[in-house]
């Protein structure tokens, strides 16, 4: 598959990450990297895939970068940063434990679980958004750059009645909702680091780890899309998105 006239499955030996045009014109750049557990690659996001991708934003542009993640368990984030080696200069490392909270809506007219998301300020104010995740086979599904979006909402707000992190949103129905958060934080580009392979059963920094030798670049979604297909993937959100967006370009023909 190609998008915007390049490949989205790229060589892991011969990755080189080519910046979108308009990443040059940004102010602020926001990193989403998958980082809610202090364990290491290819459970959570290498530092080297962070890297490259913020080497190659600053060879060209000179915005502030920041990295935001926040713990399904509450953590705090700055010491699971730090066993990470997320330690970039001139990088802004953020909690969104303390970050200030504001109230989004959902653009979609009929949304499938919610109508509105509880999300930390500081995403509003950025002008380029990049999910990072390592390539994740969870519960038989995968466990890519949208499903990443996820611990971008405060566990405060989505709490189960049994304490668990996203407990209220399960009860929706998660593929629902994350179909709703993506539309909502409609991020700019997707990276699947696939150079290896984590497959778990239902603890999502516990499991068994595989070569892949792939790395995905390109919108979310299409990322998500290839990365399921290529590797016989089931990722359930992703007929959910589908479905709106199909349900959006019927919406736009009858304006």
């Amino acid at each position: 598959m190609v998008v915007g006239g390049r490949d989205l499955i790229l060589d892991s030996r011969d990755f080189v990450f080519e910046l979108p045009p308009r990443v040059r014109w940004a102010r602020r750049i926001l990193i989403k990297p998958c980082a809610g557990y202090a364990v290491p690659y290819p459970a959570t996001t290498s530092k080297e895939i962070l890297e490259k991708v913020i080497t190659s934003i600053r060879a060209v542009s000179e915005a502030d970068i920041i990295l935001l993640e926040g713990s399904p368990c509450e953590e705090e984030m700055k010491p699971i940063y730090k066993t990470l080696g997320y330690e970039f200069p001139r990088v802004i490392a953020l909690d969104v434990r303390d970050s200030v909270l504001v109230e989004v809506e959902n653009p979609l007219v009929r949304p499938f679980a919610l109508p509105t998301f509880w999300v930390p300020n500081v995403i509003l104010y950025c002008d380029y958004l990049i999910s990072i995740t390592p390539f994740k086979v969870v519960g038989r599904q995968g466990d890519f750059t949208i499903k990443n979006l996820l611990g971008l909402l405060p566990v405060s707000k989505y709490q189960g009645s049994n304490g668990s992190a996203w407990g209220a949103l399960h009860d929706l129905g998660m593929d629902k909702v994350l179909a709703d958060l993506y539309f909502t934080l409609p991020f700019d580009l997707g990276v699947i680091d696939g150079r290896k392979k984590f497959i778990g059963r239902d603890e999502p920094s516990v499991g068994r780890i595989k070569p892949c030798g792939k790395v995905f670049v390109g919108e979310p979604y299409e990322v998500d899309l290839e990365a399921s297909q290529s590797m016989g993937v089931s990722a359930e959100y992703l007929q959910w998105i589908e479905i709106a967006k199909t349900q959006v370009g019927s919406e736009e023909d009858d304006s």
